[in-house]
Order: structure tokens, then C-alpha cells, then sequence
């Protein structure tokens, strides 16, 4: 009988990642490139499906990965394989990273309720305004003409003391008595206190 073929072909076997992760731990940079290409995948992958948002699935990926080039001297092979060390950090890092984010939602939305003024009512802003001087203007029609004259002409108006009594034709001591009355008037008209 004839031998079985294999119909894979020859057996690729994978690089050797205990020794390249000692020879990392010496700064060698082609043995990180090799060890990069071995666990970039395994490591992206898990960390894509932690974290589900493939931006920040490889930012993290390249921290890990940046972990693996500043720690392979602490790794030690008694305490697992390689790629259980790395992936260990891979999940470690995209939790973390979830977490961070999760605790920067709560922390905004807890900064937005305490700030939360009510928007005011406009509506009801201009119903009070225009109450406000339609009462004015009742009020004003309780005044005497010179009162009348003389407040609508000083604080609708912008005239001065002097002014008012020049376009009234009134000696200023009148003008300035009558319009200190109609405040009083007014005042007492709108129910404001003294």
C-alpha cells in the first residue's frame, strides 16, 4: 500500500515566541517585528471586540503592543505562553479604556444636571412685559397733563430737568415738583414699595 500524502502540504511552524520575547527584553527591534506580526491580530481582535469602536481598538492595540516592547523583561515563561501574557494586557488595557470612558460619561452627565437651568418660558416673558405696560400706561393716564408731559418727556424720552421745562414752557422748579409728584403717583399706582 502507498504512503498517505498530506494535502496540506509542509507544516509552517510559527515563530518561536518565548525566545523572540527574550531577545525583545534586549532591545532587539527584529525580533519585535516578528513578534509584532505574531500577536497584532490575536491582539487587535480582542480588543475590537471589548471596545467595538475600531479607532480606538487600534490605539489601544498599539499601546499593548507598545507594552509588550517596554516589559518583555518581566515576562516569564513558567507563568503561561506568550501570547496569554499579551493578550492578558490586550484585555486589561480595552476594560481600562472602557471604563474610562464610561466614568467620563457619568462624570458629564452629572456636570449637565447640576448646571441644567430651565429654559425660560419666552412666551411667558412677553405676556408679563407687555401686562407690565399696559399697567404703566394706565397708571400714566392717572397723572395730571404736566405730570403726564413730564415723565413720559424725562424717562421715555431722555430730556433733562431743564430741557423738559424749556419744551413745556414751565419754570424748572414746577417741572421738576410735578414729576416727583407723578412718580410718587406712579409708584403708588403700580404697587411698588418705597
Amino acid at each position: 500500500m502507498s504512503s498517505a500524502v498530506p494535502l496540506s502540504g509542509p507544516q509552517r511552524r510559527g515563530p518561536d515566541l518565548p525566545e523572540l520575547v527574550a531577545r525583545v527584553a534586549f532591545g532587539d527591534q527584529d525580533a519585535f517585528a516578528r513578534l509584532y506580526d505574531a500577536v497584532a491580530g490575536p491582539v487587535l481582535g480582542l480588543v475590537r471586540r471589548v471596545l467595538r469602536d475600531p479607532a480606538q481598538s487600534e490605539e489601544v492595540a498599539q499601546e499593548v503592543l507598545l507594552e509588550v516592547w517596554r516589559t518583555a523583561a518581566r515576562y516569564r515563561p513558567e507563568r503561561g505562553e506568550v501570547l496569554a501574557w499579551v493578550l492578558t494586557m490586550a484585555h486589561r488595557r480595552a476594560v481600562d479604556r472602557v471604563r474610562a470612558a464610561q466614568a467620563a460619561a457619568d462624570r458629564d452627565q452629572r456636570e449637565a444636571a447640576q448646571q441644567h437651568t430651565p429654559l425660560f418660558d419666552e412666551v411667558a416673558e412677553q405676556v408679563e412685559g407687555r401686562l407690565e405696560r399696559e399697567q404703566v400706561r394706565r397708571c400714566l393716564r392717572t397723572l395730571t397733563e404736566l405730570q403726564r408731559e413730564s415723565v413720559t418727556l424725562a424717562y421715555y424720552r431722555g430730556y433733562t430737568y431743564q430741557q423738559v421745562a424749556e419744551l413745556l414752557g414751565a419754570p424748572l422748579g414746577t417741572v421738576k415738583t410735578r414729576m416727583r409728584d407723578g412718580l410718587i403717583r406712579l409708584r403708588d399706582c403700580l404697587g411698588v414699595g418705597s
